[in-house]
């Protein structure tokens, strides 16, 4: 028997990527609680609960609802694809509205009665045949108790209750601050048997939401944040972290990477199954380089993905022209896709998600990404490192080989420059630069590491014209200088 052979069955939660991260789905017939700061996606996590088991397998659903009146509910969420007025209709979807009432007078604290909410999420449960259940929020409930013991009591009656029916609950819960208290009033999350936290971070100017499963009683998950975005037509979708390890093929195959001279530099060209890193500072190359890689692929029959975030389509497809590369007739003969997208035009969430569907849709042999210093611009820190080492352990678990672009901070910055941390994960590091040769300013290139070769040390000069990059001889050490020293 395996471990596994212990864990709760689980319910899929509805929620597009969230199943990964809790290694299966929520587990049936427990109160999963779902806490965030206001924004995070509280309600919408609870509605798509409950829109997942109608759509996915007809499982009916009841709402108890303490804040948003129903049709409010109704309302909101028609953009997201869901008719709930049509699944009331068709019995699949019941309210249980316990949202104050126009002229209510305030709970007497101390006298609030819990008995009658219980008898209608009950009947409601039996009525319909429900087998999923979700509460938002309880913040609210909790609020009509002046003894936070009193109000515990009551949780634990409602979770006690639910578990008797035999349905699935998820439960919403406010909190103050996204790296602070667990709840609002400091004891939800002792109550329910699941914790799912949502942030929607603020570091410096950008915003950073994740999801994180905190406690899953009776199975496993994924640890740790996990980005997610909100589609209009999708609602939650969870971008999970890969769980990155070391066991992806190796192989001795040789790949070229579209420059002879470069192959050669690289004793035979690059090896599959590897990571690329191309850096430089702007105007060295990097793109151009990418193109022979592209081209270099798909001349030798492999299907090629190029994702850019710095070029329009149309200029790719015109550069390459100029360089002697027919991306158009590439693409007809199914042979190339490009996926050109401004960064600032969604979050990176959504980016890295575009990304994996282009990947899962095309099968591509070979991957390049013009550039990583692009989609820096609008993550924070933590999220471009920890889903850079994902990202290149999806590339090479999905494609032969992968290459990215990276800028360099300045015309003669660090030879592997920046803070993407992209080098240590790089199976191959190639180099561009700006060197002064005298009075004159020439072009380099180097390659710096190489994973499992031997390969050339000597930085050569390159020159580029109509035709593309043309790498020549060594340049002298006495020769050249970095361009920063002459400046």
């Amino acid at each position: 028997m395996t471990i596994n052979d212990y864990e709760v069955a689980r319910l899929p939660s509805g929620i597009e990527g969230l199943d990964t991260v809790l290694a299966g789905g929520l587990p049936q017939r427990r109160l999963t609680l779902v806490s965030g700061t206001a924004g995070s996606g509280k309600t919408l996590c609870a509605v798509q609960f409950l829109a997942g088991g109608i759509a996915d397998g007809s499982e009916p659903g009841v709402f108890v609802t303490f804040e948003e009146r129903p049709a409010a509910i109704r309302r909101n969420f028609r953009s997201f694809g869901w008719d709930v007025g049509a699944w009331e209709d068709a019995g699949l979807w019941r309210f249980v509205d316990a949202s104050p009432q126009p002229g209510d007078d305030a709970v007497v604290a101390g006298a609030f009665d819990l008995t009658s909410l219980v008898v209608r999420v009950k009947h409601a449960v039996a009525e319909s045949g429900a087998r999923r259940v979700a509460l938002d929020s309880t913040g609210t409930l909790v609020d009509h108790f002046a003894d936070p013991v009193a109000a515990r009591r009551a949780l634990l009656e409602i979770s006690a209750e639910l578990q008797e029916a035999g349905v699935t609950s998820v439960m919403t819960s406010e909190r103050l601050d996204d790296y602070g208290p667990i709840t609002r009033h400091g004891f939800e999350e002792f109550v329910a048997d699941n914790v799912v936290i949502l942030r929607n971070a603020l570091e410096g100017e950008k915003r950073r939401r994740t999801v994180e499963v905190l406690k899953l009683r009776g199975g496993s998950h994924a640890k740790g944040e996990h980005l997610f975005t909100i589609k209009s037509d999708h609602g939650l979708i969870v971008v999970p972290r890969e769980a990155v390890t070391l066991d992806y093929d190796v192989s001795g195959k040789r790949l070229t990477s579209g420059l002879p001279e470069l192959d050669a530099m690289c004793c035979g060209g690059y090896y599959d199954k590897s990571l690329v890193l191309v850096t430089g500072p702007t105007g060295t190359g990097k793109s151009l380089m990418a193109t022979h890689f592209i081209a270099g692929g798909v001349a030798n029959d492999e299907r090629a993905l190029l994702l850019s975030f710095e070029e329009s389509r149309g200029q790719l497809v015109h550069n390459a022209a100029r360089w002697g590369h027919d991306f158009e007739r590439m693409e007809a003969e199914g042979k190339l896709r490009i996926v050109a997208a401004a960064p600032e035009a969604a979050p990176l969430e959504d980016h890295l998600l575009r990304m994996k569907e282009s990947i899962a849709d095309f099968g591509p042999d070979r991957v390049a990404i013009d550039s990583l210093t692009a989609l820096q611009r609008i993550s924070t820190a933590k999220s471009f490192r920890e889903y850079l080492l994902g990202l290149s352990f999806h590339i090479r678990t999905q494609a032969l080989i992968g290459l990215v672009t990276a800028a360099t901070d300045e015309l003669g910055g660090s030879m592997i420059g920046g803070d993407l941390h992209v080098s240590t994960v790089s199976d191959a590091i190639v180099v561009l630069q700006y060197v002064g040769r005298g009075a004159e300013i020439a072009r380099g290139v180097v390659v710096l590491k190489m994973r499992g070769s031997d390969h050339d040390k000597a930085m050569r000069e390159y020159t580029v014209d109509d035709h593309g990059m043309h790498i020549g001889e060594p340049l002298a050490l006495r020769a050249w200088t970095r361009l920063s020293e002459v400046l």
